[in-house]
């Protein structure tokens, strides 16, 4: 048997595995809270339903939410040479100017405009955030009144990931959007939130378990590969967020109570660990978790099942141990577990 890497010699393949296409969710399961959960808590995974959750939670613990919601940040149109354009909007800015990935065939120059399908115009500025960067800046020009929000709720559409091969749908509207979705300005959905319906929520408060929110806009980041070999040189992208004071104060409460803080999803990890690592209440965060990590807020993550050699796998590792979570895949491959954003979940206790 080989030993497991060190914390200094992971490479992006160790988080590697076979992952056959039949188990990746095109859509969503028929209710909520009737996907699957893997209990990955114990050394030996049990397989469960979703809505078997609030019985695995003690009274006193605090599940924390990401209330961040997804925007129709999808948008076509094209160039007035008539070639086709699409713009995913990454964020919209104080201003009022949207940060956008640009997908054309020829990239238009600065202050040419696109005629964006539903009539409005998107005027291109510039490189974002500086020069040399990654995205783009335009100003949407519609309605007098029209904030770049409106015209991406009236015209846009569901920024579904990838590997999702379909075109969005009313179904995808609904259900790519947790039921507590509060503050617009994610481009995905916080995946591991999908899977709670108001019965299981009402199941969570009779059994005397807290709820607080967080903030963090996922952006299209979160699906791109880890191009490097070694995971050491790999840089994140960046994503806003907010720890309210209500939540801080909540945690607190928890802590002196002898609960837990249960976080409900990736995004909830990184939002209250950024928190913690830096003493900011809010800003971006880049904040990248490894195998070695030493975490300060979270005890308990229930995550959907991630990408191969994606970011998000060297961060569950982190958290529940590099072979059990490994282990934990085979698991949910072996028995058919679907896998991704409209996938199944798994719960893990840090280690």
């Amino acid at each position: 048997m080989t030993a497991s890497p060190t914390v200094r010699d992971f490479t992006v393949v160790d988080f590697d595995f076979e992952l056959p296409e039949a188990l990746i969710a095109q859509h969503p399961a028929e209710r909520r809270s009737g996907s699957r959960l893997l209990d990955g808590r114990a050394e030996a995974p049990v397989d469960r339903i979703f809505d078997s959750l609030p019985g695995l939670l003690l009274p006193g613990d605090l599940l924390v939410f990401n209330d961040t919601q997804v925007v129709k940040a999808r948008l076509f149109g094209q160039k007035t040479s008539g070639g086709k354009a699409e713009l995913l909007v990454e964020r919209v800015l104080p201003d009022g100017d949207v940060a956008c990935h640009m997908r054309v065939s020829k990239r238009p120059l600065p202050g040419a405009a696109l005629e964006m399908d539903g009539g409005f115009r998107a005027v291109l500025l510039g490189r974002w955030p500086d020069a040399d960067g990654p995205l783009f800046r335009f100003r949407f020009e519609g309605g007098p009144d029209d904030t770049p929000y409106d015209l991406m709720e009236r015209h846009g559409h569901v920024p579904l990931p990838p590997y999702i091969t379909h075109a969005d749908s009313a179904e995808d509207a609904r259900r790519y959007q947790t039921v507590f979705a509060r503050v617009p300005g994610a481009v995905a959905a916080p995946t591991a939130a999908l899977h709670f319906d108001e019965e299981v929520l009402a199941a969570l408060e009779a059994r005397g378990i807290r709820r607080a929110a967080v903030t963090l806009h996922v952006g299209a980041g979160t699906f791109q590969p880890v191009k490097v070999e070694r995971i050491a040189d790999h840089h994140m992208h960046h994503e806003r967020y907010a720890v309210p004071e209500a939540t801080q104060q909540a945690i607190a409460e928890t802590r002196a109570r002898g609960g837990r803080v249960v976080a409900v999803g990736t995004t909830s990890v990184r939002t209250l660990e950024s928190w913690a690592a830096t003493g900011q209440a809010s800003g971006d965060t880049d904040i990248f978790i490894t195998p070695g990590f030493s975490f300060q807020v979270v005890d308990v993550l229930l995550t959907n099942f991630h990408l191969p050699k994606s970011t998000l796998m060297m961060l569950v590792s982190a958290f529940a141990g590099y072979e059990h979570v490994m282990g934990l895949y085979r698991h949910a491959v072996e028995h058919g577990y679907r896998f991704f954003s409209y996938g199944d979940s798994m719960l893990l206790q840090r280690r």
